[in-house]
């Protein structure tokens, strides 16, 4: 056992925590922090959420002790985790674990407060996150050398038990991309093998762990490397095609699609930390670099000097069948297919309003931007070492355009509404939507620019 000074919680959490661990070795039980949080703290991140084990109690006994203290809430059958209302605190008992079924839910689960710490880390999946901590002591307790790990970037698995749960492997793909880990090949084996259970996870738990890779990656890249070098990349083909599929080298010194993919995801992360984005815009933006180029195994066309992949992104069934097979939601789905069909419109851009206009209508039609395709079209642009990583300067003037018209964030709207045909003494009615389909057409089109030049056209085409 090794001490350390960790600091874990905040000043929301440390009351309460001071009470819990006071309370629980007053009762003559010990509680630790353990999992996720152990580790977070030892990367200087902060947890969100709080799990404390108690060991040395009966889960009856924990449950008053906290009842006199704090409002609680018990999850599970019969019991299981006691959470602290209010606050991210969630408390059990270790508990052991017996594999019943196929699937992460096929577990039979029984609490035994005589646990070792060292028993209950064996339940878990990786070494980093098996680690437990005493904040009273200061004792780090790491049975399976999880620190030195974590300090090596490497992820183990704790034992056996690892191949009880299909979900693991998931979670070892956004473990990796999210504090770069390489995996050793015993784990890997073992993810391998779990390949055949893949179609027992719920969907919402798969979608769960790709939302956290994208949401949490520094290098997204790691998390993509776990699946293919674990076999799972197969499972979604989709991403499987793009190993080998070829570039032109002369816009593309860095290899395939597959590898220009890697480095395009790892950009778009770079470029969601810079522009501090919350979780969910930078989810579509790392979607949306991993998608990019999903249209190009079925459109490339190797010719004598030259190859091509014209139409690829308009593969929209290709966008749809890997998003809706991990779950992603249909807002967020179709942010990353629009993202994904225009990251290249910049490319013949000579100037022109009316192109930026319209762009900016299409993306605005599923809640997208200007900005955020232009953070697209960048991490498109940087993933191609050693050419430099840059926005292109097409892209770039089309956010010029855009800013002048006040539409990098935003679509244009209409300028001429209903209220304005009424003042013209236009009764309301089909004629009257019409007028305003037609006459928004022409703003994107430039032909004016205010209400009072709406007013004029109008006079002009319909009431001339």
């Amino acid at each position: 056992m090794e001490r350390l000074a960790l600091h874990i919680g905040d000043d929301s959490t440390n009351g309460a925590l001071n009470t819990i661990f006071q309370e629980v070795r007053r009762a003559g039980g010990r509680a630790l922090f353990v999992g996720g949080c152990v580790r977070d703290a030892i990367l200087d991140d902060q947890a969100k959420d709080l799990d404390i084990e108690v060991y040395g109690m009966t889960p009856e006994a924990l449950k008053r002790l906290l009842a006199t203290r704090f409002k609680t809430d018990c999850v599970g059958e019969a019991f299981g985790i006691i959470k602290i209302h209010d606050l991210p605190i969630d408390i059990s008992i270790p508990r052991r674990e017996s594999k019943i079924g196929l699937g992460h839910k096929a577990f039979d689960i029984l609490s035994d407060p005589t646990m070792t710490p060292r028993e209950a880390a064996v339940r878990r999946d990786f070494t980093m996150n098996a680690m437990a901590y005493d904040p009273v002591t200061q004792e780090l307790i790491d049975p399976f050398s999880g620190f030195q790990d974590l300090k090596d970037h490497i992820l183990r698995h704790v034992g056996a038990q690892f191949s009880e749960d299909p979900l693991r492997v998931l979670r070892g793909h956004q473990f990796a991309g999210r504090f770069s880990l390489q995996a050793t090949p015993e784990t890997l084996r073992l993810c391998q093998d779990l390949v055949v259970e893949y179609d027992v996870l719920a969907i919402e738990r798969v979608w769960g762990e790709w939302y956290k890779w994208a949401a949490q990656s520094r290098l997204p890249s790691a998390g993509l490397k776990f699946l293919q070098q674990c076999q799972w990349l197969r499972l979604y083909p989709e991403l499987a095609a793009l190993q080998g599929c070829p570039q032109d080298s002369r816009y593309h010194p860095e290899g395939d699609v597959w590898v220009h993919t890697l480095h395009v995801v790892d950009q778009a992360a770079r470029i969601a930390e810079r522009d501090y984005l919350n979780s969910e815009d930078r989810v579509v933006l790392v979607f949306s670099a991993l998608c990019h180029d999903l249209g190009k195994p079925e459109t490339t066309e190797v010719l004598s000097n030259r190859i091509r992949s014209y139409g690829h992104t308009g593969t929209v069934e290709t966008f749809r069948t890997f998003l809706g097979q991990i779950g992603m939601p249909i807002g967020l789905m179709n942010r990353v297919m629009y993202l994904c069909q225009y990251h290249l419109t910049h490319i013949d851009f000579m100037g022109s309003p009316r192109h930026v206009r319209r762009v900016a209508v299409a993306l605005g039609e599923v809640g997208e931007t200007l900005q955020m395709l232009a953070r697209l079209v960048e991490a498109d642009h940087s993933g191609r070492p050693p050419l430099p990583q840059e926005l292109p300067d097409a892209m770039r003037q089309m956010l010029y355009v855009a800013h002048d018209l006040a539409i990098q964030d935003q679509a244009p709207r209409p300028l001429l509404m209903g209220r304005h045909l009424l003042e013209m003494n236009m009764p309301p009615g089909p004629k009257m939507g019409e007028i305003l389909k037609a006459a928004f057409e022409a703003q994107l089109e430039g032909k004016f620019d205010s209400v009072e030049g709406a007013r004029e056209w109008v006079q002009k085409h319909y009431l001339g």
